[in-house]
């Protein structure tokens, strides 16, 4: 009653492989850029009707496909609501955390938009998964760190002080060592939150110890470049009334 279902069936037939072939090898990649609007339109109440299409261009040989949906899963979630989230979106994340790095960019870009929908449970389960995001397929595409480091900054919010220290701090001193100074830059605010996080939730041996570490890892290190590291973060820390 919503479209009509020859129009419905018309827009399904977009994923046949022969008729990708034969008609246009980029309509796929259009099935896939309007997917969350058919979705909306249809209502949580018919995703049933797309599912199948949805795991099929998940699939699709083509990486421009892929990178498509991973760019939008974020969007295609709050349509959807958390129960069918976690039951048919999040095994295709999970899927698109592995691929190429032209996919991977797409979840990490809007990460904290999906993480921040999943239940508590659920959402601690990729506290392990983002030490991955550190490495890429080719070392020279700092952007992919960069963007890591920002996405962290609006994480730390979903996780407790003792999360925070255990798994997101690795990371955090990992990107502050990286090649690229404005990785190291925007990982220098990373640390500055991580500390805010610490003070503000009352969890202050967790922030002495960390900036005990800071000051082993970077203000005795003995390389000019990690006694710099130290004097910005002591620079950002000072500017946001943490240190």
């Amino acid at each position: 009653d919503i479209i009509p279902q020859p129009l419905l069936d018309q827009y399904l037939s977009m994923t046949d492989p022969a008729r990708a072939q034969t008609v246009d090898t980029e309509i796929a990649k259009h099935c896939a850029y309007s997917l969350p609007g058919v979705a909306l339109t249809l209502g949580r109440q018919n995703w049933h009707c797309l599912k199948d299409t949805y795991e099929t261009l998940a699939s699709d040989v083509q990486w421009k496909v892929r990178r498509t949906l991973a760019f939008s899963i974020h969007e295609l979630a709050v349509i959807l609501g958390d129960q069918l989230t976690a039951a048919d979106l999040v095994p295709i994340f999970n899927g698109f955390l592995k691929d190429l790095d032209e996919v991977r960019i797409g979840v990490l870009k809007h990460l904290y938009d999906f993480l921040k929908l999943l239940h508590a449970d659920k959402r601690r389960e990729y506290l392990y998964q983002l030490q991955e995001f550190v490495v890429t397929d080719n070392s020279r595409n700092w952007r992919f760190r960069y963007e890591l480091a920002e996405q962290l900054i609006l994480i730390l919010e979903l996780y407790n002080p003792n999360d925070v220290y255990d798994y997101l701090r690795h990371i955090a001193l990992t990107l502050c060592s990286d090649k690229v100074s404005e990785v190291r830059w925007i990982s220098f605010k990373l640390v500055v939150a991580i500390l805010q996080k610490f003070y503000a939730n009352s969890a202050n041996a967790l922030g002495l110890n960390f900036i005990n570490e800071l000051v082993v890892r970077f203000r005795h290190c003995s390389k000019w470049v990690g006694r710099q590291a130290f004097a910005f973060i002591c620079q950002v820390g000072i500017s946001f009334s943490v240190l």
